[in-house]
């Protein structure tokens, strides 16, 4: 039986933190010794997560250490205001016992504070490393938004504001050249972000591979769509349009775009709902009757609200992976997505949703409309041919047994070299 140790900051049931946990439950069923290490204050009373915020004491020093690893970003003042991590901060969480009776250690999102990247030299397993956004491979940002520098070194970073050649990103790749292992096992949930890598100055002679990110195909399932619009409140004699993200106005998550879109969609007979967080600003700007949902916490909410939709619509710019749009598929709800980073991976153009040129808020606005004028026929047939994709190609299960494999590749390399 494998032993997995996966690291894996932030709150479990926030987004990459999710899909670690999904992989997780998928290994576990497999009958893999899984556990997490976490700085999550929630172990969602699995006693295979293990927390280091598990006193008022240790709280307080993850909050410490959180704010630690942004100090350095606050002295640039023309910064943008969004995620930049330094992997400054951290206690050395690899020096416990329990790594003694581990087979390998399976890192994921390892960022605000939890892993000080110095440390990661000091693992003395194996190491697989998911990578679940751009930060592992670049100068601090998590999306590089069109920079290219990773490609190099770093430096005059445009999200600081820095006309520098030596700041902090320049920094940050130094450190991560000097002290990641050369012999992580690299995984891109996405075959995009596996590429980024391979293009990175960090990883470019580096053993790549992509498993996709995975969804809990249990959780997801369709609900009937007048239960679930009754029980949100939604008129029935509408077409639904939902888009949803953690925050959709995060700079990638391409929210100007849906704006755009939906300016030239016809003024009747459309409702437009929201899941995440969005300022009452930004509401002001839809000229549709619309619901928002706010940020949900339980996967029985996310399942009624993508199953009272007729089309999701995700307009990221960059993503790594796009698992809000596996988990509308799941319900049975087709999605609208950029032909574009991870999200290409996950839509089949017009059989399971619609893929728009990039990034061209009308060709988005003809997807929505050409999912939405399908005959009742032709409609339920993409919505099964979308169920079908998530099942087959992203469940947990599915995802864990390619875990699973590589796991066993790496163990028996390791043999063979006793």
């Amino acid at each position: 039986m494998y032993r997995i140790l996966h690291i894996v900051g932030g709150e479990l049931n926030g987004g990459a933190a999710r899909g670690a946990y999904w992989l997780h439950l998928g290994l576990k069923r497999l009958g893999v010794d899984s556990k997490i290490l976490t700085n999550s204050f929630d172990t969602l009373g699995d006693k295979d997560v293990i927390t280091v915020a598990d006193s008022t004491k240790n709280k307080i020093k993850v909050k410490f250490y959180s704010h630690l690893d942004a100090l350095p970003v606050s002295l640039y003042r023309n910064r943008k205001e969004i995620i930049f991590s330094t992997g400054f901060a951290g206690g050395n969480i690899f020096n416990t016992d329990i790594l003694k009776d581990i087979d390998i250690v399976h890192l994921h999102w390892i960022n605000a504070g939890f892993v000080n990247i110095k440390y990661l030299s000091c693992i003395k397993k194996p190491i697989v490393w998911t990578m679940r956004d751009m930060w592992p491979m670049t100068g601090g940002c998590h999306y590089t938004m069109g920079c290219n520098s990773y490609s190099s070194n770093c430096g005059q970073c445009p999200q600081l504001g820095s006309k520098l050649s030596f700041d902090i990103s320049s920094l940050i790749i130094a450190r991560k050249k000097k002290y990641f292992p050369k012999t992580i096992k690299l995984v891109g949930i996405s075959s995009w972000l596996s590429e980024c890598a391979q293009q990175s100055s960090l990883f470019h002679e580096f053993d790549i591979q992509t498993i996709s990110n995975n969804i809990d195909t249990t959780q997801f399932f369709p609900v009937d769509k007048i239960v679930a619009r009754n029980i949100l409140g939604i008129p029935q004699d509408v077409k639904v349009i939902l888009a949803g993200a953690t925050n959709l106005e995060n700079f990638y998550k391409g929210f100007d775009k849906f704006l755009a879109a939906i300016t030239y969609l016809p003024n009747d007979k459309i409702h437009v709902v929201f899941l995440g967080t969005l300022s009452q600003g930004a509401l002001k700007k839809i000229n549709f009757p619309c619901t928002n949902l706010g940020y949900l916490h339980d996967t029985v909410s996310l399942r009624i609200a993508y199953s009272a939709a007729d089309v999701f619509v995700a307009p990221s710019i960059m993503d790594a992976f796009g698992k809000t749009l596996a988990e509308a598929m799941s319900c049975g709800t087709p999605t609208v997505c950029f032909d574009a980073t991870g999200p290409k991976d996950i839509v089949d153009h017009k059989q399971n949703g619609f893929r728009a040129k990039p990034f061209d808020p009308k060709d988005l606005a003809y997807g929505i409309q050409w999912l939405l004028h399908q005959d009742e026929q032709q409609y339920r047939k993409i919505s099964d041919n979308a169920k079908e994709k998530v099942k087959k190609y992203f469940d947990n299960y599915v995802i864990a047994k390619r875990y699973k494999k590589l796991y066993s590749s790496i163990l028996e390399a390791e043999h063979s070299h006793c």
